[in-house]
């Protein structure tokens, strides 16, 4: 049975971009669809941001978050204890087996999860177990291959085949996106929904936060160490890939387009 890594790792620059979700800027596919006192579990809920912005917007709804890795587990409880919200527990949990009974949750929802699994479609039927019948899986997924990037620098070219590379030889999916549909159907959804949105990235503010933290990813986090393990990169291309990364984050005409899948399955 193929296995899986997580390709990105827990480095503080990959947490510096995953803490900047939160439920506008990635969840807005769901938004109309959520009532106060619903019940939702988060899959993958990483540092919390969007979890607790979720449990906002739910209570007195219960609200549970899950992720992979105990020590982001830790920092989301802290992020929900600093934001004062109460209706929201975190737990270490893994994604083909949850700790939850049978159509115990309205809402089951995960977001850039799915890309880092071997079976997606396993982790989806798991979800459509927990949300029952009745309830609503919701899944946003990045597409990376779609990504468009300006000014063309070579460097990123290589930063996208590495991180296609990379993704794959650890058992995911990096262009998971345009695989939602197909994967929720082939998971038994009767009703699937699928929509698309995107994240765009070209203000001096936003080209410096992007560009600085894959500047500090491509050398110090877990895609630096896959890289070098598998043989796909030496650590010269990883200081080139760093350096093209701030030198678009430099240019005033910078604009970086991240295409992403949506779904809302049912039943």
């Amino acid at each position: 049975m193929q296995t899986e890594r997580y390709s990105h790792g827990h480095h503080e620059s990959v947490l510096r971009a995953h803490t900047w979700r939160t439920a506008e800027n990635s969840v807005g596919y769901l938004l109309p669809h959520l009532r106060p006192g619903a019940s939702l579990f988060d899959v993958g809920a990483g540092p919390g941001t969007i979890t607790v912005d979720l449990a906002r917007r739910l209570a007195p709804g219960r609200v549970v978050g899950v992720d992979a890795s105990a020590d982001v587990v830790a920092q989301a409880q802290a992020h929900a204890a600093a934001e004062g919200v109460t209706n929201v527990t975190f737990a270490t949990a893994d994604a083909y087996r949850l700790d939850a009974a049978d159509g115990s949750f309205d809402i089951v929802h995960t977001h850039q999860l799915l890309q880092h699994l071997a079976r997606p479609v396993d982790a989806l039927r798991e979800f459509r177990r927990v949300a029952g019948p009745d309830g609503l899986v919701a899944a946003r997924e990045v597409d990376y291959a779609g990504i468009i990037i300006h000014p063309h620098i070579p460097a990123l070219d290589d930063w996208l085949d590495l991180l296609l590379r990379m993704g794959r030889t650890n058992g995911g999916e990096p262009s998971a996106g345009r695989r939602l549909k197909a994967w929720a159907r082939a998971a038994g959804f009767a009703d699937v929904a699928v929509s698309a949105s995107t994240w765009l990235f070209e203000t001096d503010e936003q080209r410096a936060w992007w560009g600085g933290s894959w500047a500090d990813r491509a050398l110090h986090s877990s895609y630096a160490d896959h890289a070098l393990e598998q043989g796909i990169a030496e650590r010269a291309d990883l200081e080139r890939i760093s350096a093209g990364w701030r030198e678009w984050a430099a240019s005033e005409d910078g604009w970086l387009l991240m295409p992403h899948g949506e779904i809302l399955a049912r039943g």
